[in-house]
């Protein structure tokens, strides 16, 4: 969709990348690191300013104790640290439960390693059906995978939803993966880690990183968070798939977490809010429906009363007519036909192209119809 809203000039609102600089104090700290040649590999699980700077984050953020030694690792992005903690800790023959809607990579992540993805039910506005979780939990159940906030539902799992999550993966002995790149990208509801409830710190892997938090999506940076044992087995996989992370943008982002305060964090919440309002009311005058996301910076919307078209060739008829490129909801199901009247758009970007979005929206053009 990236490559069709260039061809057709387009406002991309597909591809999920601010199109805003990254802070000053992050860009300058990079750029002293790489004049101050530190061009060679840091250490495969991460360079240690960067680990200890991550490991005060957690303990002033969510109270949680972090050995940067042994239980932290920096990967090339949070999608490379799901793959990477995937293949460390399922084995063939097991299952991994995924939400869905889902970002696209957790299935095929479940795929590589042999195992089944199993699928539940979780829409934007919906509560999470603890008993239908249940019934699709079973001692072949090695992981659940978690994102909150989510990717593109918007959800952000409240404390219940997550106690009962824990609740099956201690009953299972399962992990609980989770993928926490959104963390403070929120408007409704608290983020909380999963490992800080009782008993799950022993059995979750805490996925992060700075892509969104920073807008630097093209560093590719991610952190992992896990018990020793685990991160051990972690680290192997992620130095035959990729070594390590950049070591000169490492050295910028320790400077950057060390730097930027909690002020830092409200700001960047309170400016995606407004983001997120304006495409709100532009999508619902445009007669799209949609629930107004608790986190992320997704709108998933519903396009049916404006064409009966298959997801896809909407997505391509509003890029290529409407000039707002979208992603189509059946990327996001298992089963293509639950995402057929759905298209996803992306409000990571500055006011002033989102007006322009939304102007286009307005003037629409009669969708054409099967």
């Amino acid at each position: 969709m990236t490559r069709l809203a260039a061809e057709h000039g387009a406002i991309n609102l597909a591809q999920g990348f601010p199109n805003f600089p990254a802070p000053d104090v992050l860009k300058e700290a990079a750029a002293a690191a790489i004049f101050a040649d530190v061009n060679q590999y840091a250490i495969t699980w991460g360079a240690k300013r960067l680990r200890d700077a991550i490991a005060r984050k957690y303990r002033e953020w969510y109270g949680m104790e972090v050995n940067p030694e042994t239980e932290l690792t920096v990967t090339c992005g949070a999608t490379e640290a799901m793959a990477t903690t995937l293949l460390a800790l399922v084995d063939p023959g097991e299952e991994v439960i995924v939400f869905e809607p889902f970002y696209e990579n957790y299935g095929p992540d479940a795929i590589l390693c042999d195992a089944k993805p199993v699928f539940v039910p979780l829409l934007p506005g919906d509560a999470l059906d603890l008993d239908r979780l249940r019934a699709v939990c079973s001692d072949r159940t090695r992981a659940i995978v978690i994102n909150t906030p989510g990717n593109p539902s918007g959800r952000v799992l409240s404390r219940d939803e997550l106690m009962g999550i824990a609740e099956l993966c201690q009953r299972h002995d399962a992990w609980a993966v989770t993928d926490e790149i959104y963390e403070h990208i929120r408007y409704r509801g608290e983020h909380i880690p999963i490992a800080t409830l009782p008993g799950m710190r022993s059995r979750t892997v805490t996925i992060s990183g700075a892509s969104k938090t920073f807008s630097i999506t093209g560093w590719r940076i991610g952190t992992i968070v896990a018990p020793a044992a685990a991160s051990d087995a972690i680290r192997k996989v992620h130095d035959f798939l990729t070594v390590g992370a950049p070591a000169p943008l490492q050295e910028g982002l320790a400077v950057a977490i060390d730097t930027l305060g909690p002020g830092y964090y409200q700001g960047l919440g309170e400016e995606y809010r407004v983001r997120r309002d304006l495409l709100m009311e532009a999508l619902e005058a445009a007669r799209f429906r949609a629930v107004a996301p608790d986190g992320a910076y997704y709108i998933l919307a519903d396009f049916s009363a404006l064409s009966d078209l298959p997801a896809p060739e909407f997505a391509r008829w509003l890029t290529v007519e409407g000039g707002v490129a979208t992603v189509p909801g059946t990327s996001f199901f298992s089963r293509p036909e639950d995402g057929a009247h759905l298209t996803r758009f992306a409000f990571c970007k500055t006011e002033d192209l989102l007006r322009e979005a939304v102007h286009r929206l307005h003037a629409l053009p009669h969708s054409p119809v099967r």
